[in-house]
């Protein structure tokens, strides 16, 4: 027999003694988080990865002497999730959130030129936290300021989990409620576009309001914002992975599985070319087509539905300056194309100059341009945005395109979102796009993959690893 032909049969990771297996289709944040809390309560863990390495959308890659994250991400402080993730890989310190939100607003629209603006909170209560930044927002006026307040306190009455939210669009809502244009433009988009990868007008009520109530209406400090001060690959995949390694998983990257079947013993089989693993429980962490396509017959009612959540691209730019021209670690944009601009000059290595990266969400619109039409859409921005671009050398220009980031986080959507278990015992899914309640952020990622874990520890009479309980507690 050829090498080539080669098949064996496995047993799924090595549990305690008299333990049980369990395979994990995905290495993603949902994967990763779904293996580490089932071995962690002493299962037997392979996890099975189709891509080189580790980290879902969120990953890392070389170009000449940078390392470049495929997007930008963030996370804010009521991320209780992503921020037990962080801390369960040992990788928080890497990913620091900002003392208090603080997001400085730069408008290139008015007739007076550029004009500054801020977004930051006050060590007060709920809602007067943001008061005072409201009442002093330039870019809005006096009236304008004053219905935001009122939306605000509208929306703060709402239930996020209402189903009749999730068939209202968000930007139909602030219209009822008082919003001019320009709000939603400089305010109401300016956070839910980053967030959930639509504008209001194309986005879940529901979703919106889970959104802002939790990051801007919950706790004071909810909406300090985090990011990684390292490659994200740093975090999604070295540290991950010794992670998994120290906590018994076996972990296959290159490992792409064709299928999965019910063994009828409550057992299942997953295959992979050249071997056929066994266990007691699986977790599908993989975007919705791939799930829809592994789903054995019977596991789903409709399984269509999958198919029917549909997707939103996010587009980054990416641009390297001869010397630096921005001071701040990064800006939002008003009255350009450009929407946030981030500093990822010490992250990426970069020796000498200064390396920005531009996130473009809801980009459906650009995503498919040449690179040269981009350059010459986004460089004259960069210039009106930044002063100390212009006569500056770009010494490099490149476009990362994420066609599918995102689940559509469309009126309706959460009625299609399948929760983690199955009529199928034994499978589970996992995924941002699952029915956690969050749109699909990193924290939506880690919360489906401890719903899974949750469900298949359950289900085997396993108690949860108090690492859980934990996260529990900080949400």
């Amino acid at each position: 027999m050829s090498e080539g032909s080669r098949h064996t049969e496995a047993q799924a990771g090595t549990p305690a003694p008299g333990g049980r297996r369990a395979v994990v289709v995905g290495g993603g944040l949902a994967g990763i988080t779904a293996a580490l809390a089932l071995a962690d309560a002493g299962i037997g863990v392979t996890l099975l990865e189709g891509r080189p390495r580790l980290g879902g959308l969120a990953f890392s890659f070389r170009r000449g002497e940078l390392t470049v994250d495929n997007g930008q991400h963030v996370y804010l402080r009521c991320c209780t999730a992503y921020r037990w993730f962080l801390d369960r890989i040992e990788g928080a310190a890497l990913a620091p959130l900002q003392n208090r939100l603080d997001v400085p607003v730069v408008d290139v629209a008015k007739p007076e030129g550029r004009r500054l603006g801020r977004l930051r909170r006050d060590p007060l209560p709920v809602p007067l936290h943001l008061g005072r930044s409201l009442a002093a927002y330039p870019h809005l006026s006096l009236a304008e300021r004053a219905a935001v307040g009122r939306a605000a306190l509208a929306l703060k009455a709402l239930d996020p989990t209402d189903p009749a939210l999730d068939d209202q669009d968000f930007g139909g809502w602030l219209t009822a409620h008082g919003q001019s244009a320009r709000a939603v433009e400089a305010l109401w988009d300016l956070v839910g576009v980053a967030t959930l990868n639509a504008v209001a007008g194309d986005a879940s009520l529901g979703l919106a309001a889970m959104v802002f109530k939790t990051g801007l209406l919950s706790e004071p400090g909810a909406a300090d914002i985090g990011w990684a001060h390292v490659p994200l690959g740093e975090l999604h995949d070295r540290l991950a992975r010794k992670a998994l390694d120290s906590a018994g998983v076996r972990t296959e990257v290159r490992s792409r599985v064709t299928s999965i079947s019910s063994n009828g013993n409550g057992t299942w089989s997953v295959q992979v070319p050249g071997e056929t693993l066994h266990a007691d429980a699986v977790v599908l962490a993989v975007p919705q087509r791939e799930t829809h396509d592994l789903l054995p017959h019977g596991a789903l009612d409709a399984p269509g539905r999958l198919l029917d959540i549909g997707t939103a691209p996010i587009l980054n730019v990416h641009v390297v300056y001869d010397r630096k021209v921005l001071a701040r670690p990064f800006f939002a944009a008003l009255g350009t194309p450009v929407q946030w601009v981030f500093d990822r000059t010490d992250a990426s290595g970069l020796g000498a100059g200064q390396y920005l990266a531009m996130s473009q969400s809801a980009a459906q619109d650009d995503i498919d341009a040449p690179v040269a039409d981009l350059r010459a859409r986004y460089l004259p921005e960069l210039e009106r945005l930044i002063p100390g671009t212009r006569g500056a050398v770009v010494r490099d220009f490149f476009v990362t395109r994420e066609r599918t980031a995102t689940f559509a986080p469309t009126p309706g959507v959460g009625r299609l979102r399948p929760g983690a278990r199955t009529k199928s015992p034994g499978l589970y899914l996992a995924g941002a796009w699952t029915a956690t309640g969050w749109p699909a952020t990193m924290e939506s990622a880690v919360r489906s993959g401890v719903s899974a874990a949750d469900a298949a520890l359950s289900a085997l009479g396993r108690p949860r690893p108090s690492r859980l309980f934990a996260f529990e507690e900080a949400a």
